[in-house]
């Protein structure tokens, strides 16, 4: 049997049935709405976008919630296809209008608008090193980085038989100061699903605490246990607590902190524009979370508690830094011409100072290599921020003279930081092996960074440390005049270099002088009288002397 089939006529009753109208089900009206609303709540649920205008976050939620509304619509209302596309149509015109609100207000606050505005959200002033930032106490000086850490408080959790068969370790190993030390703490949290059913009602009791100076790993028993965290489920998740208490809030970082009497708190920063409509976000308030109780509480930036260290983020800081550098002469400047732009170095690392976190990092200009021109210090929960102009070694210079100074070891450098050693800047790293233990400290002369020394403890490369620092040719930063007794005078040689070691009567310091500082040193003798001029070094029990007064 021949079947005759006309192309046309088949298109045409095609169509005919598509575009057909149908009448709309009331039904079918209400699945889609019930099902949109769904769609909605468990996208929120999980997703957690903050519901403001200024994050963009907020326009991809609004995206994804349209695109599955129409899909909804056209699914249980059984439209015709003309009617589909109608709705698609307009649904894609809304998606574009919401989107051209937010890129209209993206250009308006772009950089290339406001580039003194940009360049102030963080403003640097000019500090004096040696008066804003104490000697190093050889008691807190922080030798364990954020890897170390993780490795020890691995090591202590395994000592731990009753608890990592419950329990794991939260990777964060936040940096906190406690009574002036460096720490790293972080909470446990749950290892699994089934973990958080079987613990959840007595909840998380410890949290790990790494003493950045001596290395010593504690797991600290908290008074009450933890309640709220990152690894708990539905409400008490804390992401969740703090998004659906505060659903406008823009977060910027978590943290994990204690107070005084090691009560467990997470500490979130929000953001808000400063420039513009949308642009240069900065930190306007943190929300601190009883990590027992799950109660919240707001505070804006300077009313913050005293023990909270950290208000703003290093990533937040390092961007400001960079257009403080850069823009502080308008937006041009920083492509044609270049004068006066500078950037902070790749990396960054934190001091304590008195009971505060600060971040360190060089900054240097963007026309040469391997120098800085000084560096800044800001406080993580002030923001206040000072520069040091003091021409220096870029950190990653000051690694690879560390790492060639054992380079038949293949050690690898951390990122050193900065201390204050005899009022000069001073780099300060540790040196692994491919294991990530630490095996060797060094210190590094910023100014000069080929000075390196290396000892297999802190007291060891500070000792030969101090023998290379009175043998070089460097400027006191600051001097002083005496007039001494010799008692006794002995020469010795230390690298090639004859050092003169002087003890003097009434006086229990040593005084050291290289031949190099004056040509009576060979002809000095007990009994002379002399006037020098040095600085004294560390608790005063060694003088380094860089002139004799004749």
């Amino acid at each position: 049997m021949k079947i005759n089939v006309n192309l046309k006529d088949l298109i045409h009753n095609y169509k005919e049935e598509v575009e057909k109208p149908r009448p709309v089900s009331k039904t079918g009206v209400v699945k889609a709405i019930i099902c949109s609303l769904v769609f909605a709540f468990l996208y929120y649920y999980f997703v957690l976008p903050p519901i403001n205008i200024f994050a963009s976050e907020f326009y991809l939620a609004i995206t994804i919630v349209t695109v599955a509304t129409t899909i909804f619509v056209n699914i249980f209302c059984r439209r015709g296809f003309r009617k589909s596309y109608r709705l698609s149509k307009h649904a894609f015109k809304f998606l574009v209008g919401i989107w051209a609100i937010y890129f209209v207000m993206v250009i308006v606050s772009a950089p290339i608008f406001h580039a003194k505005s940009y360049s102030k959200v963080l403003e640097l002033q000019e500090g004096v090193f040696k008066d804003d930032v104490a000697e190093v106490d050889f008691e807190k000086i922080p030798v364990v980085d954020r890897d170390t850490a993780v490795k020890l408080g691995s090591r202590k959790m395994g000592e731990m038989g009753d608890l990592v068969s419950q329990y794991s370790i939260d990777p964060a190993y936040s940096q906190v100061t406690v009574n002036g030390k460096p720490m790293r703490n972080t909470p446990l949290v749950y290892s699994d699903l089934i973990k958080w059913l079987q613990n959840k009602s007595s909840g998380i009791p410890y949290y790990i605490a790494v003493d950045m100076a001596d290395q010593d790993v504690m797991m600290v028993k908290l008074p009450q246990p933890i309640k709220y965290s990152f690894s708990d489920k539905f409400q008490r998740n804390i992401r969740r607590l703090i998004r659906f208490k505060y659903p406008t809030a823009i977060i910027d970082e978590i943290n994990f902190e204690v107070d005084d009497k090691d009560h467990p708190y997470w500490v979130a920063s929000t953001l808000k524009p400063t420039v513009g409509l949308i642009g240069a976000f900065d930190s306007n308030s943190v929300i601190v979370v009883d990590a027992v109780s799950g109660e919240a509480n707001r505070y804006e930036v300077g009313q913050v508690p005293d023990w909270v260290d950290r208000v703003y983020s290093a990533n937040l800081v390092m961007r400001q830094l960079n257009w403080n550098g850069r823009m502080k002469r308008g937006f041009i400047n920083q492509f044609i011409g270049q004068k006066g732009v500078t950037q902070p170095t790749d990396g960054y690392n934190y001091l304590s100072i008195d009971n505060d976190i600060y971040m360190y990092t060089g900054i240097t200009s963007v026309l040469q290599d391997e120098s800085n021109i000084g560096f800044a210090l800001i406080n993580m929960r002030t923001k206040e921020a000072k520069f040091y102009p003091l021409s220096s070694a870029d950190e990653h210079s000051a690694m690879d003279s560390a790492e060639g100074a054992v380079q038949e070891k293949g050690y690898t450098a951390t990122f050193p930081i900065l201390i204050n050693l005899y009022n000069r800047p001073t780099y300060f790293l540790s040196l692994k092996d491919n294991a990530g233990l630490i095996k060797t400290f060094a210190f590094i002369d910023a100014q000069n960074y080929q000075t390196v020394r290396t000892g297999q403890t802190v007291k060891e490369a500070l000792k030969a440390f101090n023998e290379s620092y009175v043998a070089s040719d460097h400027e006191p930063a600051e001097t002083e005049k005496r007039n001494i007794i010799i008692e006794e005078i002995v020469p010795v040689t230390v690298e090639g270099n004859t050092n003169y070691f002087i003890k003097a009567k009434g006086d229990q310091t040593i005084y050291i002088a290289t031949i190099a500082k004056s040509n009576r040193l060979p002809f000095l003798k007990a009994g002379d009288k002399i006037s020098i001029e040095g600085e004294a070094i560390g608790d005063g029990s060694q003088f380094n002397i860089s002139a004799i007064k004749d």
